[in-house]
Order: structure tokens, then C-alpha cells, then sequence
């Protein structure tokens, strides 16, 4: 065969495959991947070789949206009931469980999203020092009481949990914003539903995995896939009495405004501006590595990467190694 022959060949098996479905993936909710009845499905691309590597629907629909809620408030009052020592063991098993799942959760966010090894295991890496944190969450939810404050009144402190809490991660950091998100809130007793970016949702199938693996009971944590709609449903929702976001700007702007208009707790960590100063004892090549790290790293998708620089005395030897 000749050499264009060859490359005919092999250019129609790569077109070949890249028409081939994609593997679908179906929501989690009461402990089981439910496939949804959506007609529309969005598939993520592998960047590196322009494949889909999955797809999700478009918008999960009004009912499957109704269903993960319901199942998510039917679990909170057992939950909530668990003596924390018990959700705490939980919490260890899934941080060993997401340990040993390290390679191949990074695998994921590698495959889905492109990032170079080092940045693949970090992300994961990440969000495990949360885990991890989760895992004495014990000493953070000791309340207080103060006898006497005034003519036959005690005052009494409790924490106690709010019921079903949504998080809304971005598609930057496919392990870690999940992990940000849902140990602390389950290890406080709520129960969970996350709407992971659908430009990568495999990072957070895999942690519903281990997550049911490690003994996390049925409905405790859930996963609804889809896209404006499916938020703007999912805040809608009395039951949902707390809303995690991290994202762009605008979007945050909307989730806050729509969230606490319906008096929900919300957290929402925008687009950021962050600034480097060099100071005038700094080692000029240094910092230059470390300026262009920080300002174009992950092809400055990072949110937290640098849009403003302050350069002092040293300033000139700096800006000509950048």
C-alpha cells in the first residue's frame, strides 16, 4: 500500500471514530445512575484529539429534577439523624477510597479536560485535603451555652443541619471544586445534589462510585446533569435551602440573585482578579517562572490566575525575561 493510501486509511479511521456515540452518562440519585428520558444530550470533547468522550442531557427533565430533590429531602431526616462519629467514619473511608481511585479519577480529569499530568493529579490532590478536613468535622459542630444570661434565662448554641444543599461546580477543576462541595456538607449531616459542569462530568460520576462504595446511604448524595435550565429548576426548589456556586461572574451573579431572592443560603465564588508584586529582593528569573505559571498555566482557565502585575526596582531585568 502506499504511503497516501495509508493516510487516507488511517484519516478515515480517525474520522471513523470520532463519529462513533459516545458513552452516555446517567444521573445519580438514590444510590443508582438513573438514565434519563431527555431527548437533547450534550457531549464533552476530549481536547486533545477532538473526540467526544461523553455525553449528558442537554437539561434533565422537570420530573428526573423533581425525583433527585424529593429523594435528596427523603434522606435528610435519617441522615441528619446519624451520630456524627458515624458520618465522620464514612468520611474516612471515602477519603481512602478516593486515594486509592487517584490515578484514575486524574485519568478523567486528563481525558476530558486536558490538563498535563502534574495538573490532573493536583486537582485531585486538592480537593482530597478538603476530604480530609471533612474527616474532623467532628470539633466544628460543638455548639455552646452561657447560664444566666439574664434573670432565669440560659442560652443555648446548636448547629445543627439545613436540609438539602445544591452545588454547582465549574468545568476548570473537575475533581476538586466536587470535593470543595459535598464531604463538608454531608459530614454536617445535609444531604447533597451536584450539577457538575457538563464539559466534564466524569470526574463526578466516579466520586458518587466511591462515595456509595465508602457507605454513603442512598440519597445522600446525588448528581443531576444539565445545563442553565437545570439550575435555574433546581434553585427553584423549596427544598433546596443552600446553594454552593464557583464559576464566571455573570452566572454567579444570577445563582446569588436567584437564590437568596427565594431566601437560600448562597456561596458563590466568582471570576477573580488576582495581582502579583515582585519585590525588590526577589531573584529576577524566578519570579518570571513563576509569573508566567501563574498567569497562563491550565491556558489560563484558572480563575485565580494573575490580571495584574507589580514590578518594583527589579522590574526592568523581569520584564525582559518575560
Amino acid at each position: 500500500m502506499k504511503t497516501g493510501q495509508i493516510s487516507r486509511v488511517a484519516t478515515a479511521v480517525s474520522q471513523s471514530v470520532r463519529m462513533q456515540r459516545a458513552p452516555i452518562l446517567s444521573n445519580f440519585v438514590g444510590g443508582k445512575f438513573v438514565e434519563s428520558s431527555a431527548s437533547d444530550y450534550f457531549y464533552a470533547t476530549n481536547p486533545g484529539t477532538g473526540e467526544k468522550s461523553v455525553g449528558t442531557p442537554e437539561d434533565s427533565t422537570d420530573a428526573e429534577i423533581d425525583i433527585a430533590v424529593k429523594t435528596a429531602a427523603e434522606a435528610f431526616p435519617s441522615w441528619s439523624r446519624t451520630p456524627v462519629s458515624k458520618r465522620v467514619n464514612i468520611m474516612f473511608r471515602l477519603k481512602e477510597a478516593v486515594t486509592n481511585d487517584l490515578d484514575n479519577l486524574a485519568g478523567l480529569v486528563r481525558k476530558e479536560l486536558g490538563k498535563t499530568p502534574a495538573d490532573a493529579r493536583g486537582d485531585v490532590l486538592r480537593g482530597l485535603e478538603v476530604l480530609e478536613y471533612s474527616c474532623g468535622v467532628a470539633s466544628q459542630l460543638t455548639g455552646s451555652s452561657l447560664p444566666n444570661f439574664g434573670t432565669n434565662i440560659d442560652v443555648t448554641q446548636r448547629r445543627e443541619p439545613l436540609g438539602v444543599c445544591l452545588g454547582i461546580a465549574p468545568f476548570n477543576f473537575p475533581a476538586m471544586i466536587p470535593l470543595w462541595m459535598f464531604p463538608l456538607a454531608i459530614a454536617c449531616g445535609n444531604t447533597f445534589i451536584l450539577k457538575p459542569s457538563e464539559l466534564v462530568p466524569s470526574a463526578s460520576s466516579r466520586l458518587a462510585e466511591l462515595s456509595l462504595d465508602a457507605g454513603v446511604p442512598p440519597g445522600v448524595f446525588n448528581i443531576v446533569h444539565g445545563r442553565r435550565r437545570t439550575v435555574e429548576s433546581l434553585i427553584s426548589r423549596d427544598e433546596i435551602k443552600a446553594v454552593s456556586f464557583v464559576g464566571s461572574t455573570e452566572v454567579g451573579t444570577s445563582v446569588y440573585t436567584s437564590a437568596t431572592a427565594r431566601g437560600k443560603r448562597a456561596q458563590c465564588n466568582l471570576g477573580a482578579k488576582n495581582h502579583a508584586v515582585v519585590m525588590p529582593d526577589a531573584d529576577p528569573m524566578q519570579a518570571a517562572k513563576q509569573i508566567v505559571g501563574a498567569a497562563f498555566g491550565m491556558g489560563s482557565s484558572d480563575l485565580a490566575d494573575i490580571r495584574g502585575l507589580h514590578l518594583s526596582e527589579i522590574g526592568s531585568n523581569v520584564h525582559v525575561l518575560l
